[in-house]
């Protein structure tokens, strides 16, 4: 595609909603200013409220393959970066005989790229092609990875011991996510852009499904998204996501249903809320006509 510019934010909020995300203003100037700037983005906020599917929606807007780094605890630069095929090196080795004669030469084969296992990292700036590189979940690895993680944004290089350094082919566009778990250093902020991407509007979480379905009832629609937003405000062990709402819409529309009721929501509810402690408190609230008090028809 051309290049993009800042004024081009209204476009890109088309373009990502023909992807199926509906993104408001402040997100569509942002990701704007992230391509001329050249600079990550880091994405907070809770879970479910489409961190991901923006990264996801962004490198079909790009026309760019999507690179994703799923960090977890414990994660390091084998997993991330590169690692060797130990057994097929390994198999090489014992090809050449017991006793390889030039054991120098043996050490020089059997690190080859054939031998080499590509990871994430590596394979975006390693790719000739731009690409948009999803590290998720940035705040479940530790702070070490997340020092090793700087080097690699700040020169945009990777040294491999074995074979010398890797100097980007091209520059990828990347989205860190993150789900404030742990704080994250202000050297890792102070290189990105920053998001924070909470749970969608009223009128915009309605745009969502209507996007997703066309013909739905605007009662339904409404009820729906009064019931989730009040439940969000709820103590729980997990809040419902975009992606289950749309989940239960999808089986509401299935049911054939065209309004809301209390028995249709306690019968479905367990497609919102996935914690028995949760279901069960959003029931009894439904008992408490204060609770109920604002959410039309229910």
């Amino acid at each position: 595609m051309e290049q993009m510019t800042v004024n081009d934010w209204e476009e890109l909020k088309q373009g990502l909603q023909q992807q199926g995300y509906i993104a408001d203003d402040s997100t569509a100037m942002l990701l704007s200013i992230s391509v001329l700037l050249n600079k990550p983005i880091l994405i907070e906020g809770p879970a479910g409220a489409g961190k991901t599917e923006l990264a996801k929606a962004w490198s079909h807007y790009l026309h760019r393959k999507l690179i994703r780094l799923q960090c977890y605890e414990g994660i390091d630069e084998a997993k991330a970066l590169y690692d060797w095929n130990y057994q097929k090196q390994l198999l090489y080795i014992q090809a050449q005989g017991a006793a390889p004669t030039n054991w120098s030469a043996t050490t020089q084969s059997i690190y080859a790229k054939e031998f080499l296992l590509t990871r994430p990292l590596l394979e975006a700036i390693s790719s000739k092609l731009p690409s948009v590189l999803l590290i998720d979940e940035i705040d479940k690895s530790d702070e070490e990875f997340e020092s090793f993680l700087l080097e690699i944004l700040s020169d945009w290089q990777i040294s491999i011991p074995e074979t010398g350094t890797v100097t980007a082919a091209s520059i990828p566009s990347v989205i860190l996510t993150s789900n404030n778990s742990r704080n994250l250093s202000h050297a890792l902020r102070r290189r990105c852009l920053y998001l924070y991407l909470d749970y969608p509007s009223e009128q915009r979480e309605l745009e969502i499904l209507k996007l997703y379905f066309p013909t739905l009832n605007d009662v339904l629609g409404k009820q729906a998204v009064a019931f989730v937003r009040r439940v969000r405000l709820e103590k729980c062990k997990k809040h419902p996501s975009i992606s289950e709402v749309i989940d239960w819409v999808t089986v509401l529309s299935h049911l054939g249903v065209q309004e809301l009721s209390a028995g249709t929501v306690i019968s479905t509810v367990n497609i919102l809320l996935k914690y028995r402690e949760d279901c069960l408190n959003i029931i009894e609230k439904m008992n408490q006509k204060d609770w109920l008090r604002g959410l039309p028809n229910l």
